[in-house]
């Protein structure tokens, strides 16, 4: 634990205008040698700002930024790093071609005689520095085909070749399994036991109570409180977060149809899953659980379509749908809001509002053309169902939050009035507020009749969502609870444990 009085990094009194746009009005942060420090609000609260001025991408409007008590300017990336802070984001960006050292050493390679670089001397110290880190990675391998988390940690081998005593981590574990969440913290343990100060910006309460010493908390672009973790709980954050108390579900069990609206019977697709068979009635939201690589996400894509199974059958309302067409699947009522929402949910280079009508373009259409003000008023509407946040209808989705643009692919959806909707990984990187916003969406239509099926890696959202709960391992069911009798630790066994559970 560090000192109190000697923080190494001080920001106070940041602002940052973007035209009338203020992103940051009140930015303030202390970081400390040997602790990890939390900076957590909803999207637009400022977070990435205050990053940005870190990183030296933004010089503030106003304000003071001090390394060790002396007041700093930034300039560039370059200022940032030479005074020691380094940024390691979401999605590293190595040269893929180059080795792990190559890399770590780009555009600082230890030198031989004649200009020549030194490759064993830069290995070495490669080496050299995963062993200060406790991790086994061959520098001499190539970065092309590691994975995110081996890219990170990669990053911050580079950082600490930089002499980095600031490491600032940009939603890093978003994209990561559980055993590499793990890994990294092992090795963000490590970096504080050397006297490094962590910057963690995360969506992911836990894993903030799990690696911080301090959180900071951020709304509408202004500082609202600091705390030690070890003072305060989740629901404080949250409520501090959203300026509010927000409403989780109760455990009063909702009016649902026993009769199954959809059918999934011995769904078989060799080498991803096999023998998947459950059902989902009108009004009843399912969740399916398991750890990454389980088989979920295959299983919903199936279902819709996209992937052509083995064998099997799905049925809607009891008529079995043609497998391997997605239009068939609409055509009986099917809806997916696919887990990459920008790849697969959406088409970033278009408006708003034609991302929002494009599933409904058939309803729209007359004398087979649809009117612009037709397009824009309907997705006015939707807009306003699901307080979607946007400038101008007409500008790119790309540039809503990522809550909003889940907003968006639920309504193209919604607007369909589905039978049934696949929603998978409802709110992954999306702000507590916002989260929660997604979770009534989602128990809305399941009160309205609809039947959901969700797939999420969270447990709290799971618990907090589901009626019943089916967990997946390797490609097969291997438990299922009720809502009531369901427990994180039951899911934890029945997702990691070689034998199949199901709730009494």
């Amino acid at each position: 634990m560090s000192s109190e009085t000697d923080p190494v990094v001080s920001l106070s009194g940041a602002k940052k205008y973007f035209g009338a746009v203020h992103a940051l009005e009140d930015g303030r942060i202390d970081l400390y040698a040997g602790e990890a420090h939390a900076l957590v609000g909803e999207n637009g609260a400022g977070k990435s700002t205050l990053v940005k001025i870190f990183a030296g991408l933004h010089r503030p409007d106003a304000g003071r930024l001090c390394i060790e008590g002396k007041e700093v300017v930034f300039n560039s990336p370059r200022d940032a790093i030479q005074s020691g802070v380094a940024v390691i984001y979401q999605e590293p960006t190595l040269f893929p071609d180059l080795t792990v050292a190559e890399n770590i050493f780009m555009d600082r390679q230890p030198q031989r005689s004649f200009h020549r670089i030194d490759y064993r001397g830069m290995n070495q110290a490669a080496r050299a520095i995963f062993a200060r880190l406790e991790v086994d990675l061959d520098p001499t391998r190539l970065a092309l085909g590691l994975s995110i988390a081996e890219q990170q940690i990669v990053e911050i081998a580079k950082s600490l070749s930089l002499e980095a005593r600031v490491i600032v981590m940009d939603e890093p574990t978003a994209a990561l399994s559980s055993v590499e969440v793990d890994r990294l913290f092992r090795v963000a343990q490590t970096l504080k036991s050397s006297g490094v100060a962590i910057l963690f910006i995360s969506h992911r309460l836990d894993e903030v109570f799990t690696l911080c010493e301090r959180v900071t908390v951020m709304r509408d672009g202004r500082f609202v409180q600091a705390a030690f973790t070890t003072e305060t709980d989740e629901d404080s954050l949250v409520r501090a977060m959203v300026g509010r108390d927000v409403e989780r579900r109760s455990d009063q069990v909702r009016g649902v149809d026993l009769k199954p609206l959809l059918e999934v019977e011995h769904l078989t697709l060799e080498g991803l899953f096999a023998d998947i068979s459950f059902s989902v009635a009108a009004g009843e939201v399912v969740a399916l659980s398991g750890l990454v690589g389980a088989g979920r996400s295959e299983v919903a894509t199936a279902i819709f379509g996209v992937r052509r199974y083995d064998y099997g059958k799905v049925k809607v309302g009891g008529k079995p749908i043609k497998r391997g067409s997605p239009s068939a699947a609409m055509a009986a009522g099917i809806g997916l809001v696919p887990e990459d929402r920008r790849l697969q949910g959406l088409v970033m280079e278009q408006s708003i509002a034609r991302n929002i009508a494009m599933g409904s373009f058939k309803s729209l259409r007359r004398k087979g053309l649809i009117r612009s003000i037709t397009e824009t008023r309907f997705a006015a509407d939707w807009s306003v169902k699901l307080q979607i946040k946007y400038g101008n209808l007409a500008n790119s989705v790309s540039t809503l939050s990522g809550g909003n643009q889940q907003k968006v692919v639920l309504a193209k959806w919604m607007s369909r009035s589905p039978k049934v909707l696949i929603v998978d990984e409802p709110t992954r990187g999306i702000d507590i507020g916002t989260k929660a916003e997604v979770h009534r969406l989602i128990l809305e239509l399941a009160k309205s009749g609809v039947a959901v099926l969700v797939i999420s890696s969270e447990l709290p959202e799971v618990l907090n969502l589901a009626d019943r709960i089916l967990v997946m391992r390797e490609g097969r069911l291997v438990g299922e609870f009720d809502h009531s009798e369901a427990t994180e630790e039951a899911i934890i066994a029945a997702a990691t444990l070689s034998k199949e559970v199901k709730a009494a």
